[in-house]
């Protein structure tokens, strides 16, 4: 007798990505666990070599003594110092930084700091923008000059912070954020999520969220997506910060403990399983994932509205739920008929037409015990 092997974690699941910096990285995370993975890059990021912002930051940093610089990402600090060099400033960018009190927000600044042969002074365990604004607070910031390494967009809270506390600020914008030089991916995207064809959306940085949600505003699907992050598809995000702007909608979000890319995609996949129904109907076992469900051990992939009413009978298993209630259950509504139409492709995606009956007159129910 053989048996089948075991299903991977996220085999039936869908996953949507608009991280523009190492989408790949996380999709194949989420893949190497069973996901399917569709991008949808929200954002892309341009570095700003030729700046003339950049370029005037670091010659008002050079033409005066700083006393504090803060690196806020590895990515930005290392891409500060290409600059300097391309504009023939390298080394006496490094020398002024070497007399500063270095900040480092999290691991991959202090591995940046050091791999340009400097020495960072403080790190917050947290790795967070809060935590080192405080210590920066606490140690006393009046008359100092304060350098910011700034990540793709503004911080005013942080930056207005420590103005308010007396310190001079000089903002190092290295990169910026932009639309998608395509938005059709991310169109296409949201189109999926709203179809119910998404079942996760992993976010690796504020601005992704905000572009996605700009998108679904320029384009009257703002209220739907908000509705369909807030009810059905599992939103995680890698901090508090990178949350904030769905947070401001009410958005719930799972969040890992550490800041991490691999943390994120179990963050991902405990949650996933978490919310995984499970049951006995015709004596069978079902588990139901978001694309697919698992019958005694095999798995069925079932489509988008045949899903819906499958997850609408398994909320009160043994219920009767009439034809308008599963109605409303599809992600695209539509008429009654719609309905006998998903329930004949989950009869056949479950491969058992017994596991759902039909109740003359009434509705629909699941074949279990009573």
């Amino acid at each position: 007798m053989t048996t089948s092997p075991p299903v991977p974690t996220l085999a039936g699941y869908a996953i949507g990505i608009t991280a523009a910096r190492r989408a790949d990285e996380l999709g194949a995370l989420l893949v190497r666990k069973g996901a399917t993975v569709r991008y949808g890059p929200a954002i892309r990021i341009v570095p700003l070599a030729d700046d003339t912002e950049l370029h005037a930051a670091t010659t008002g940093l050079l033409d005066e003594p700083v006393d504090v610089v803060v690196a806020t990402t590895g990515i930005g600090f290392r891409g500060w110092i290409e600059a300097a060099e391309g504009w023939g400033l390298g080394e006496e960018l490094l020398d002024r930084l070497g007399k500063a009190t270095l900040l480092a927000r999290g691991p991959k600044a202090r591995g940046a700091i050091r791999a340009a042969g400097l020495q960072e002074q403080y790190s917050p365990v947290s790795e967070s923008n809060a935590e080192l604004l405080q210590h920066l607070l606490d140690s006393g910031v009046a008359g100092q000059r304060v350098a910011v390494q700034l990540h793709g967009e503004p911080l005013p809270y942080f930056v207005d912070s420590l103005r308010a506390a007396g310190a001079e600020v000089i903002e190092v914008p290295v990169y910026r954020w932009v639309g998608p030089a395509d938005p059709g991916p991310l169109d296409r995207l949201l189109d999926a999520v709203l179809d119910g064809a998404i079942d996760a959306m992993p976010f690796t940085s504020a601005p992704a969220a905000a572009s996605m949600l700009a998108m679904a505003k320029r384009t009257s699907r703002h209220a739907p997506l908000v509705n369909a992050l807030t009810h059905r598809v599992l939103v995680a995000c890698v901090g508090p910060i990178t949350a904030a702007p769905l947070a401001a909608l009410g958005v719930p979000t799972v969040q890992p403990e550490r800041a991490r890319i691999g943390a994120l995609a179990r963050t991902v996949a405990q949650s996933l399983m978490e919310r995984s129904p499970r049951l006995c109907a015709a004596g069978r076992q079902i588990e139901l994932r978001g694309q697919a469900a698992i019958v005694d051990g095999q798995l069925c992939e079932v489509a988008p509205a045949p899903m819906a009413v499958l997850r609408a009978l398994a909320r009160e298993p043994g219920r009767v739920v009439s034809r308008r209630e599963l109605t409303a259950a599809l992600p695209s509504g539509g008429e009654e008929h719609a309905v006998e139409t998903a329930i004949g492709r989950l009869r056949t995606s479950l491969g058992e037409g017994k596991l759902v009956q039909t109740v003359v007159k009434r509705g629909y129910r699941l074949a279990v015990d009573r």
